[in-house]
């Protein structure tokens, strides 16, 4: 369900992307396994030398923003957090 939904908004966005399937490719298996505390959890997203474990679609796009920023749509803004994330983000010192 993760996977399908994250796939579709990378699709509605035309944010290019290849679809591994791990149970079909070992080696995908076992890279999953190994960024993913020994999980095979999906979706499990690699942009240049960042895993991104069962990410959002705000996350996949703000790795690609830094390490594949070709592969941003144009014109698309992050959405602003709201008063949580402003509070945790200001607890976490950032």
């Amino acid at each position: 369900m993760f996977c399908t939904s994250l796939r579709h908004q990378l699709d509605r966005k035309q944010v290019p992307h290849e679809l591994v399937k791990i149970h079909k490719v070992l080696s995908a298996a076992a890279f999953v396994r190994s960024v993913a505390n020994g999980n095979e959890t999906a979706p499990t997203v690699v942009i240049g030398p960042v895993s991104l474990v069962n990410p959002s679609f705000d996350a996949v796009l703000a790795a690609a923003a830094v390490h594949a920023p070709e592969a941003v749509p144009s014109g698309y803004e992050p959405p602003t957090p709201g008063r949580l994330g402003r509070l945790i983000t200001k607890l976490l010192g950032g």
